[in-house]
């Protein structure tokens, strides 16, 4: 089984990040795993993205979105988390607007791993203890560090 923490990286797991609007965050998701694994192309990331929430939202409510997508030229499952700056509005179901941003972008070809990822997303997510951590952490590091945590039942 796929863990979350095999997906992240610190390098990928952000605080503060400005915000702005849905689009703008969707394009701060694409630059940060762009950047983080040059093999991949922002525009494409972000045109992925920004299809998917066209097909409907991915904010989870209680400040929470999971953008995520299928994207060509992705080899294996690649996470981000955000925390930004100043909570956007997201459309999500429950109208809040979203601070906390779990990102999984998975191959074309996804398999029922990768509904697994996402399936330990919401679950992580829905912990409303679990997301005041999420919230208060200070750092990328520190960010990262509680999922790794998390997962490994700390």
């Amino acid at each position: 089984m796929i863990r979350l923490e095999n997906i992240l990286t610190p390098g990928r797991s952000l605080v503060n990040v400005p915000g702005g609007s849905k689009k703008r965050a969707l394009e701060q998701i694409a630059s940060v795993i762009a950047q983080d694994i040059p093999e991949l192309n922002a525009q494409d990331i972000f045109e992925s993205l920004v299809a998917r929430e066209k097909l409907g939202s991915t904010g989870f409510g209680s400040g929470i979105a999971i953008p995520h997508c299928r994207l060509p030229g992705c080899e294996a499952p690649i996470g981000a988390v955000l925390r930004l700056e100043t909570p956007v509005d997201f459309d999500a179901i429950d109208g809040a607007p979203v601070d906390l941003l779990f990102v999984l972008l998975v191959p074309q070809a996804a398999t029922d791993a990768h509904l697994e990822l996402l399936r330990q997303i919401a679950s992580l997510l829905e912990n409303p203890q679990v997301c005041a951590q999420l919230r208060q952490a200070s750092t990328g590091e520190k960010l990262y560090q509680i999922i790794v945590d998390i997962q490994n039942g700390q």
